[in-house]
């Protein structure tokens, strides 16, 4: 048998196709769901971490740190295989989106802080001296100017989560990647693993184009 058969074996991909598919839609949903609640997480926790109280504050940054320090397999495991043991239990697609969100909400809220922080003090002063409250300058003023920072590396960070869908398979959802196992113990063939591969390349290629455009712009671009 060739390496044609084995690997890129036509008769296999087609039949396999439709299993790909359904792979392919629960982790684009899958990544939809973490990219939208770990971004809005990620913005709170920031939030929480530049003008909470201090015990609030300390409280962020221990979120951030360890989040960001511990794998996202790590994570998921522990949600999907620990926690019910104290009676809290999620489905597969819940405990990864759960999980990946967690992470990302870390990530996020670094990026946010740091566009907050590039924004010059005397926006604050002005926006305080024609008598805006504080989240009317965060909404109106801060925010607005601090989103052209925050673009390039969180379209990075959900590039990254997009990727990471694919650890959901270890807690049996069926993800792009879990499906492709499937299909390649069911036709005894790896080429849709192939399949799977080729896919992910062509939805995240164009992805990691669009980040290092969107860096290129901003970086260029003069704040208005």
């Amino acid at each position: 048998m060739s390496a044609l058969d084995i690997f890129f074996n036509l008769s296999v991909l087609e039949r396999a196709l439709p299993i790909l598919l359904r792979g392919l839609e629960a982790t684009l949903a899958l990544g939809a769901v973490a990219i939208v609640f770990g971004t809005a997480g990620g913005v709170a926790i920031c939030l929480l971490r530049l003008y909470a109280p201090r015990p609030v504050r300390l409280l962020a940054v221990l979120y951030i740190d360890l989040l960001r320090a511990m794998p996202i397999l790590v994570v998921l495991i522990l949600i999907y295989y620990a926690l019910p043991f104290v009676g809290v239990v999620f489905s597969s697609f819940a405990a990864a989106a759960v999980a990946l969100s967690m992470v990302l909400a870390a990530y996020s809220a670094e990026v946010v802080r740091a566009g907050i922080q590039a924004v010059p003090k005397g926006q604050f002063e002005a926006a305080a001296a024609l008598g805006l409250s504080f989240v009317l300058t965060l909404r109106k003023v801060v925010l607005p100017q601090a989103l052209r920072i925050v673009i390039p590396p969180q379209a990075s960070n959900a590039v990254s989560i997009i990727k990471d869908t694919s650890l959901a398979s270890v807690v049996a959802m069926g993800d792009l990647l879990k499906q492709a196992q499937d299909a390649q113990a069911l036709f005894a063939n790896p080429t849709p693993l192939i399949g799977a591969a080729l896919i992910y390349v062509a939805i995240l290629w164009p992805l990691v184009r669009l980040t290092g455009w969107l860096e290129r712009r901003y970086r260029t671009e003069p704040a208005r």
